[in-house]
């Protein structure tokens, strides 16, 4: 057996240089793979660019939840809106989720996936989620396994490696009910998905110190480690919580050191259509 790694940056769409920075990471660095914000404004020229500039990049759909407005009319989707048609911001999202119409959510993805099959002329390589929403109530993430098997595409796991939190980015209250059902949910689907995910790589911890600890301890099997590159600009800076930082990750990634690693110890860089 070999080592197989996936660098998946999320977010690709959240603005014209946040894609441009990912593709830049995946002509000259690591980023093998990324996932596509479908709601937002320039997403399907930058999936068009992608598909000319980086056509051995994979893309995947992000699911949203959290961010901008949805895809489908305000009153197809009134319990996953604000009164105004937006989506509800993260905190209101993790507080209202199980009141969420499951219906409605996974019919909102749909529409998002069905967008991104339109622009890029075929399936996504896999489904995540933005703020990892897809993972914060048991049925939401049966819809998730749902659309993974209707439209028969790899997932990114529920479980993050580390010791900081085993379910990714789930607050205590929710990591609950999900530890106890994801694993059936798991067994049931059986998923195309990596052997492990790791979600350590970010914000104060996207060192080339934390991505040198995750290769050394990676064994034989596929893996998926996430990530944000993009390049910053004044929008993004008003807009985002996570944008300056999107250049340090770009730094990182595309650093020679850093790819010399990744061949010494003999690992293969792959996207999820490989699985």
């Amino acid at each position: 057996m070999t080592t197989r790694l996936i660098i998946n940056s999320d977010d690709y769409g959240r603005s014209a240089n946040v894609s441009r920075g990912i593709r830049h990471a995946h002509l000259h660095g690591i980023v093998t793979s990324t996932t596509c914000m479908m709601n937002m404004p320039t997403v399907v020229e930058d999936i068009h660019l992608a598909l000319q500039e980086t056509p051995s990049l994979g893309l995947g759909v992000h699911l949203v939840l959290t961010a901008g407005k949805p895809l489908l009319p305000a009153d197809q989707v009134k319990t996953i809106t604000r009164p105004n048609g937006a989506f509800l911001s993260q905190d209101d999202v993790i507080v209202r989720c199980p009141t969420f119409s499951i219906a409605e959510v996974k019919a909102e993805w749909t529409a998002q996936i069905e967008k991104f099959i339109a622009a890029a002329g075929k399936k996504p390589t896999h489904i995540d989620s933005h703020h990892h929403s897809s993972y914060f109530t048991p049925g939401m993430f049966q819809a998730m396994l749902e659309l993974a098997r209707d439209y028969d595409c790899a997932i990114r796991l529920p479980v993050a490696q580390g010791k900081d939190s085993p379910m990714t980015g789930l607050p205590d209250n929710l990591a609950e009910p999900m530890l106890a059902n994801a694993p059936a949910l798991i067994q049931k689907f059986q998923p195309r998905c990596p052997e492990a995910f790791f979600a350590s790589f970010y914000d104060e911890k996207a060192t080339r110190e934390e991505l040198f600890n995750i290769l050394a301890s990676l064994q034989d099997g596929a893996y998926e480690i996430m990530c944000h590159p993009g390049y910053t600009d004044p929008d993004l800076i008003a807009s985002s919580g996570y944008a300056l930082q999107r250049d340090r990750e770009h730094e990182i990634l595309t650093d020679p050191e850093v790819l010399a690693e990744i061949r010494k110890r003999g690992i293969e860089l792959v996207n999820f259509s490989q699985l």
